[in-house]
Formats: C-alpha cells, structure tokens, sequence
C-alpha cells in the first residue's frame, strides 16, 4: 500500500474574460509547501507574498486534521488574501486490498481535514479573497487503486462548488484538479511521459487566485 503527501492586499480590476486585468501584490497562505508540488505553487507565485505552511519541513507548521494547530497558524500569519492547500494523505490500493483505516485516513486527513482548514481560514481570508483545495484527475477518471482516492476528490469538488454559492461576493472556493505530477511519478519509477511537469501544474493555481472566478474545478491540462 502507498501513501502520498500531495501535497499585501490586493486591487483589482475585472476583465470581461473570467481573469483580472489588475494584480497587486497578494498575502498567499499555501498549505503543503514542502511538496512538490506545493514548492512549485511558491516558485511561480514570486511576485506575491506566499508564506509557507506544512506538516513538517516548512517556515510555518500545521496539521489539518487538528483545528488547535490551524487556528494557531493563522493567528501567527493573520490575515491573508488566498489559501492554498495542497495537503492531503490518501490510500492508493487494490480495492480488495483498502481496509476501513484507509478509507479512514483518507477522509479523514484530505476531506474532513482541508474541510476544517476551510471553515477557520473563512474568518482570516480578506474580502473578496479565495481558497482553493486540491482534488485531482482521478475524481473524473477513477483508475484501478483509487476508489479511497477518487471518492474524496469528488467529494472536495462538490463541496467547492456548494460553498461558493452559499459565500458569492465575499469569498471565492475553488479546486485545482491535478493530473499525475512528472516528478512524482518519476521519483515512484513510473513511466512519466503522460505526467505533467509541477511547474505546469502550478498555473492552474495562479488562476486559481488571480481570476475572477469560484465554484469551479481547474484542470490543469487546461493551462499549460
């Protein structure tokens, strides 16, 4: 069995095509910065101030799954004008092979846990800012293994999708769906030549952030 870990204010000016004509400086907390893709998510949002947050291996450190540990992040970095979590532990097996623990920790630590991130982050996330979860591919494309995987990436898609109408005008939820990371599937000793670079998969959370838009599931094939 594996597991994973995938894991200043602001102006703006909207543009007639779902993105900002306008972008000042924005306070970015990233969740999950010490993964590969968390860490390429920092690297491309350099002219932003992105201030990192992990469970361990990171400037801050937090832990999803206990709303002490969130709340005390945020009353260290205060308000913040997005969130960005990439964080999420999950059970990849065979689905004779996926105990009720599996199933446990995934929903657990990469449903319920970025869900208790939201609900805190709510109340230190500016005006007109966002938050964006990370599902993945999988949701739409179940492959043999991810039954535990796939059900909670639906699950945070719907859930974004809900919550942005019930917060339209004052916060925007979305989610980035991922494909396979190259890097991670090269680290597994994957065949990579269908994955997609971290560096490519970071584009979809700039638009994430910097667009208009919410109640929405980015794929990020859509933007490389």
């Amino acid at each position: 069995m594996l597991f994973f870990i995938f894991t200043d204010e602001f102006i703006i000016t909207l543009h007639s095509q779902n993105t900002l004509s306008k972008v000042i400086k924005m306070k970015v907390l990233l969740i999950g910065a010490s993964g590969i893709v968390g860490a390429a998510i920092a690297a491309d949002l350099h002219d932003h101030q992105v201030i990192k947050a992990s469970f361990k291996n990171s400037e801050h450190t937090v832990d999803i799954q206990d709303k002490a540990s969130i709340e005390a992040l945020f009353k260290k970095v205060g308000n913040v004008d997005a969130v960005i979590s990439t964080a999420g532990l999950i059970a990849f097996a065979p689905i004779n092979e996926l105990s009720e623990q599996d199933y446990t920790t995934t929903v657990g630590n990469k449903l319920m846990g970025n869900i208790t991130l939201f609900h805190v982050a709510t109340k230190y996330i500016n005006q007109g800012g966002s938050f964006t979860f990370t599902s993945g591919f999988l949701a739409q494309n179940p492959a043999p293994g991810s039954a535990a995987v796939s059900m909670v990436n639906a699950a945070l898609d719907s859930f974004a999708k809900a919550a942005a109408l019930g917060l339209e005008g004052t916060l925007r939820v979305n989610t980035v769906s991922p494909h396979f990371v190259k890097e991670t599937m090269e680290i597994m000793g994957m065949d990579s030549t269908s994955g997609i670079t971290a560096a490519d998969t970071a584009k979809a959370f700039r638009h994430a952030i910097e667009s208009n838009q919410t109640g929405k599931a980015f794929d990020v094939a859509d933007y490389i």
